[in-house]
């Protein structure tokens, strides 16, 4: 019987060839080709008329989301998405999945031979069963990567976060988990706003919920999630029904325009059911305002530095003395949708 021939496409050269390592140790399956972008997969789809495509979810130019589409409406097949951001019950992951993906499979975060080893039999048996029809777009007949996750309703609570360059990485992580009923939630950026928009540019395909930069007088509303990251224009939110983002021009607030303390400060005053969270960021802009959040009865919580990252805002938590919960970034996603989930 003939080997399953993949079609390996994912913008970095290294992860291309530790796919194709993997592939090509998997037995019955074998790499026909690679590409680094949505322009030469096309034309390799066309050339090699491979049975499985495995896709990352970000590259540049066209999105690893937005060439899935074309795909399945030009040239159904199967479709494994690769990803560290698609883990099993993600938003981004169950997205993939409604636009005709048979599987989302993380992309392994290590290397060593007992990983690569298991990966080699998961991935392999994978493509296998894609290949025979076992699995489905959608993800039917079989472990589709999201089918297990829990029921989420929003409760109404308003999300609040803050970060600088060294958490913008978690912040995609916890957008990655939402689904089109996440919480209605801003996510303020101490940052430079190119590198923002890199972090965040694919994903503005790839989640289920509303995704867009902070407007004056947009509403808080459950499935929304707004970025604020223009420094010219602090954001507030005002009480009303529903909540809005007011952007008002005022001068810098601790040194930082956009501020978290403001942010956090007005969402206390509000007086509506919140929940605030500090990632990881230089500085102490939101810390005194996460205090002031906690005070009025929110929830709160803090990301753990992880080694070599800045310590500044966690250490400036702590010696406040806010009662807050210490979160490991993987932890933050699941803390933040069990702490709003209304059907829990």
């Amino acid at each position: 019987m003939a080997n399953v021939r993949v079609l390996v496409v994912d913008d970095s050269a290294a992860m291309r060839a530790l796919f194709c390592d993997i592939l090509d140790n998997a037995k019955g399956v074998a790499v026909c080709g690679t590409a680094r972008n949505a322009d030469e997969a096309r034309s390799q789809l066309e050339a090699l008329k491979p049975d499985v495509l495995t896709l990352d979810v970000e590259m540049p130019g066209m999105s690893g989301m937005e060439f899935l589409e074309e795909v399945m409406a030009t040239r159904p097949m199967p479709v494994i998405m690769l990803s560290s951001i698609t883990q099993a019950g993600t938003g981004t992951a169950r997205r993939a999945l409604e636009l005709g993906a048979v599987h989302c499979f993380p992309k392994p975060l290590h290397t060593s031979r007992e990983e690569f080893d298991a990966t080699v039999r998961q991935l392999g048996d994978i493509v296998l069963k894609a290949a025979s029809g076992e699995l489905q777009p959608g993800g039917e007949g079989g472990d589709d990567g999201a089918g297990g996750a829990a029921k989420y309703r929003s409760d109404g609570r308003i999300v609040a976060l803050a970060c600088g360059a060294a958490g913008i990485e978690t912040a995609r992580q916890v957008l990655a988990a939402y689904d089109a009923g996440c919480p209605p939630t801003i996510v303020l950026f101490d940052a430079d706003p190119a590198a923002v928009e890199n972090a965040v540019r694919a994903m503005r395909h790839s989640l289920p919920c509303q995704l867009g930069d902070a407007v004056d007088g947009v509403s808080l509303e459950p499935g929304k999630v707004w970025l604020a990251h223009d420094p010219s224009r602090h954001v507030i939110i005002e009480a009303g029904e529903p909540p809005r983002l007011r952007l008002i021009d005022r001068e810098e607030v601790n040194g930082c325009r956009p501020s978290a303390d403001l942010l956090f400060g007005s969402l206390a005053r509000t007086g509506l059911p919140a929940l605030g969270g500090l990632l990881t960021g230089s500085g102490t802009d939101g810390v005194r305002g996460l205090g002031i959040l906690a005070s009025a009865g929110a929830r709160v919580f803090h990301q753990r530095p992880a080694d070599y990252s800045p310590r500044d805002r966690y250490d400036a938590v702590r010696a406040q003395g806010t009662e807050l919960a210490d979160l490991r970034q993987e932890a933050i996603p699941d803390w933040i949708l069990e702490a709003t989930n209304a059907a829990a």
